[in-house]
């Protein structure tokens, strides 16, 4: 029983991996079920039990997170990197194609900001409600907001 004890010691419980990375259990639980993250070991009773560098592998996906990248990204990525052999081609393909979403999202914000202005510039900011333009153009089912 000694010899379990040490070499467990260096092990994290998913309590002590979810504290230090300031996650919930539940939140690694998931990315276990994702296959993001995955025990060390298990003891005799059914604990999972986490290697040290289980810290490194959240930090990760949490820069890659911070991103924008989804969770199903991100197991590619972990992926391609648990394969030093692997061509960095693949890993450059799933970023850019993050970065057109990235486009995209700024130009439908772009087209939002330049409506809202429309509007805007439309509202002479007093008066009834009843004359607003804004709430006109909201109710106008032919009325085109850029959305």
């Amino acid at each position: 029983m000694p010899l379990q004890a040490t070499q467990n010691t260096s092990r994290l419980t998913i309590g002590e991996l979810a504290q230090r990375a300031q996650l919930g259990a539940e939140t690694l639980r998931y990315y276990e079920r994702l296959g993001l993250l995955a025990p060390d070991q298990r003891t005799a009773s059914g604990y999972r039990l986490y290697a040290p560098q289980a810290l490194e592998r959240l930090d990760f996906i949490r820069r890659a997170q911070a991103l924008g990248f989804s969770l199903s990204n991100i197991g590619e990525l972990l992926a391609l990197h648990a394969r030093p052999e692997a061509d960095m081609g693949a890993v450059r393909a799933i970023a850019a194609q993050r970065l057109a979403e990235i486009d995209a999202k700024l130009d439908d914000l772009q087209r939002l900001k330049t409506g809202l202005h429309t509007l805007l510039d439309a509202c002479p900011g007093h008066g009834p409600s009843a004359q607003c333009p804004i709430l006109a153009a909201l109710q106008d089912k032919k009325e085109s907001l850029h959305v």
